[in-house]
């Protein structure tokens, strides 16, 4: 029982099934037919007029960003965002830019926190503000959503300054699930997208960076020189089509046993301070006479794994490898911690 990340799925017999069956070519060549309906599919979803497959979610905010910016311009993020503390410093090292971390509410920020953080144009003292990186679902903040009008009202500000804007949506779906929102909708307000495969839905690996024809254009040549260009990927990319086919709708599975697991957790008087839970990530403290690591351990005596990720934290995500039994099987364990 793997809670530490939903990057722990496996594929499902069905998944690998489709994988044996893929028609592929060479990708590179621009001639692997399952990556071209993989790409084309992400693309219609979103009403975006092109996609790029790519290996990993880093790899696609990284070549976004790169494509976004100059050497020497200004990223504006959360300072918990992904981009910013889990992607290696590539801002620095591939683009050559540097981040204007924002504080925020749970890793989320708003329209008035990024007018804040513009630099004035014509003053050469400061770096050109070019680009703003939201994050969707957001990972530190517990899995937590962005509300649409923020988003809306972010898109404006962005208008107004000559920003361009990214979405680092790693766990969109889950978002747009959550919240009732539309992936077309986002298509249209944002500059780019990038959205994992490998997380909620199950793929072994892969993220599709979205975005206009010249920007996809540009956008693989630079995936090219980070090395991501890929040969035969019409194996992997046909998971994501059986996921975009067969694993959206039961994220809500994910959803509500996470909820499950925080209310049997939140009955502990051991339990601290609970981000909300809105999708499938938990995040809490752990008080008392536990700690994040003795309550770590205790549950891996069960078979249990979760992740102590700070002094005071635990996180739990729930995902597509995590069954019903394995739910219930947990609250026991939790509840035998009286």
């Amino acid at each position: 029982m793997d809670f530490r990340s939903d990057t722990f799925t496996q594929p499902t017999p069905a998944m690998l099934e489709a994988m044996l069956k893929a028609r592929t070519g060479d990708d590179v060549f621009g001639e692997d037919p399952s990556v071209q309906e993989l790409e084309a599919r992400m693309s219609a979803l979103f009403d975006m007029e092109a996609a790029l497959y790519c290996p990993s979610g880093t790899m696609s905010n990284q070549i976004a960003i790169k494509t976004h910016t100059r050497p020497g311009d200004e990223v504006i993020c959360s300072s918990t965002a992904h981009v910013y503390i889990y992607e290696g410093g590539g801002i620095a090292f591939n683009s050559s830019a540097q981040a204007r971390p924002i504080e925020g509410d749970r890793g989320m920020i708003t329209a008035a926190d990024v007018a804040a953080a513009v630099n004035p144009t014509g003053d050469d003292h400061k770096a050109t503000s070019s680009l703003v990186c939201l994050e969707n679902t957001s990972n530190l903040g517990g899995g937590c959503c962005y509300d649409w009008d923020e988003i809306l009202r972010i898109r404006q500000t962005c208008l107004d300054h000559n920003l361009r804007l990214h979405l680092d949506g790693a766990r969109l779906f889950n978002a747009l699930l959550a919240t009732g929102q539309s992936a077309a909708d986002y298509g249209r307000v944002f500059n780019s997208i990038s959205v994992c495969l490998n997380k909620g839905l199950g793929c072994p690996i892969g993220s599709v960076l979205l975005g206009s024809a010249d920007f996809i254009r540009e956008a693989k040549r630079i995936r090219k020189k980070l090395g991501g260009g890929m040969r035969q990927a019409g194996y992997m990319a046909a998971t994501g089509i059986y996921a975009l086919d067969h694993h959206l709708e039961r994220l809500a599975d994910d959803h509500a046993h996470a909820k499950a697991i925080a209310a049997a957790l939140l009955e502990q008087t051991f339990i601290g301070h609970m981000l909300p839970v809105e999708t499938n990530i938990l995040i809490f403290e752990v008080c008392g006479d536990w700690t994040p690591v003795t309550f770590r351990d205790y549950l891996a005596k069960h078979g249990i794994r979760v992740m102590a990720i700070s002094p005071t934290k635990v996180r739990i995500v729930t995902h597509l490898g995590i069954t019903p039994d394995m739910v219930k099987r947990t609250i026991e364990v939790i509840r035998s911690m009286s």
